[in-house]
């Protein structure tokens, strides 16, 4: 006679929850030659024709496997059943702990017993979001910032022009050249140009190279004696005194670039006025961005006011694990925010862990809203932000895109930000926003967390 299944819960505390889970070794036995009759009208074994591998050979070569694989999917299945006939909601994946010698209830000489651990979501009621009254600061684009703009696509696209052949090469000056560079009188791989173009004071060749160009002028030849830094990525050079012979063939001066329509061609448009257009658009999208990011701020700090209820501790935990970690490389790093520096670090894990309540709450909020507004994000969204996460690492994408399908948490922390942004706009479609006109720099001035 196969025994019932037996499920208790021993612990209701807060959030939390423990159910003791006992499966019979008779019920995992049944299940196990359920398993088996599946399985063996397609099993191919030398010396038995097709499907009629006796179940008691099946069972002595892979009973204890099949065992292992039947208890990870019962678990399972046994977790799932445990909160819907609790009417739970888990904050999370249950924690199992396994009782009891787990090699014996693989041999089906004893019962499964474990205790499952898990934290349940609270039960509250969102606030109205068509109720609140949201500021969005906004700040329309001048033209000055137009023109500054313009003023800098143009410097990072220098042009320079030949001096006279007796002007003195000076910092920002570009000056074309052959060099031979040479270690113990032996010239060495890599270290020779003809031709080579080097602007003055740009720090691309080695330090204190371009400081010799100074002075120099069309057909000179000079001696430049460098020394190699320590930390050289090619070893057979680091720290070794070199000496390069150059020969000057032209100093070119710097020329601001004309912002006018052969310019904007230069860069592949049609004309100024399309260049001034893009400008103008990105610096619009860059104000709507900031103007959203603000919005959004007074949005969450408004949601944290209006709700106060029970944490899961153990996402809370998490959360706090996950910024105190960062907060920790951050320092490690010598980037201590000069706030934290002069504070404990009690003190510190007090102060975010108020932090870290404050996102899981709001992340509760936030899913809580969006599951009352059927706010759902597409397959497509996703796949979006997968590319997008995927083109971070060239060359990697494809091992990048397989890690993410091949992990469901980390699928998950992919799928979070485009649902809460996705929540975030349905909030302000809906609720009360006034706008308010303030200027560029406060608009993007930093708050803190």
């Amino acid at each position: 006679m196969i025994e019932p299944m037996e499920v208790t819960q021993t612990k209701a505390e807060g959030l939390s929850r423990t159910f003791a889970v006992k499966v019979p070794a008779s019920e995992l036995q049944a299940k196990l030659d359920e398993r088996i009759e599946e399985i063996r009208p397609q099993m191919k074994l030398k010396g038995f024709r097709p499907g009629k591998v006796p179940a008691s050979h099946v069972r002595k070569l892979y009973g204890q496997d099949l065992m292992g694989e039947l208890i990870n999917k019962l678990v399972t299945e046994t977790n799932q059943k445990a909160l819907e006939d609790n009417e739970l909601r888990p904050a999370g994946q249950p924690d199992v702990q396994i009782d009891g010698d787990m090699e014996a209830v693989v041999k089906g000489q004893a019962d499964l017993s474990y205790n499952m651990n898990v934290d349940v979501m609270p039960e509250f009621e969102p606030a109205d979001v068509t109720k609140l009254t949201i500021t969005r600061p906004v700040a329309d684009v001048a033209q000055e910032q137009i023109d500054e703009a313009l003023g800098r696509i143009a410097e990072q696209n220098t042009q320079y022009e030949p001096r006279a052949k007796t002007a003195k090469a000076k910092e920002g000056d570009a000056v074309v050249m052959d060099f031979v560079g040479k270690i113990d009188g032996e010239a060495f791989e890599g270290g020779s140009a003809e031709q080579q173009t080097l602007v003055i004071g740009s720090g691309q060749f080695i330090p204190g190279f371009e400081d010799q160009l100074v002075g120099v002028k069309a057909g000179d030849e000079k001696d430049v004696i460098v020394t190699f830094p320590e930390e050289y990525g090619a070893a057979d050079l680091a720290g070794k005194e070199a000496v390069f012979e150059v020969k000057v063939h032209e100093v070119r001066a710097p020329k601001t670039a004309e912002l006018d329509d052969e310019f904007a061609k230069g860069l592949g448009l049609e004309s100024l006025e399309q260049l001034t257009g893009l400008v103008k658009d990105q610096l619009k999208a860059e104000h709507d961005g900031a103007s959203r990011a603000k919005a959004k701020r007074n949005l969450l700090d408004q949601l944290d006011e209006a709700h106060s209820f029970d944490l899961p501790p153990n996402m809370v935990e998490q959360e706090f694990n996950q910024i105190w970690q960062q907060l920790q490389s951050e320092m490690d790093a010598g980037r201590t925010a000069d706030e934290d520096k002069d504070k404990s670090e009690d003190e510190l894990k007090e102060e975010y862990r108020k932090i870290a309540e404050r996102r899981v709450r709001l992340g509760l909020v936030l899913a809580e809203i969006g599951r009352v507004a059927d706010v759902r994000i597409s397959e497509q969204e996703v796949n979006q932000a997968l590319v997008r996460e995927a083109r971070q690492y060239p060359g990697q994408e494809t091992q990048v895109v397989e890690f993410f399908r091949n992990n469901p948490g980390a699928m998950a922390q992919l799928r979070a930000p485009i649902y809460e942004d996705k929540v975030v706009d349905h909030i302000l479609e809906v609720a009360e926003i006034t706008e308010e006109t303030v200027s560029r720099e406060d608009l993007f001035k930093e708050e803190d967390e």
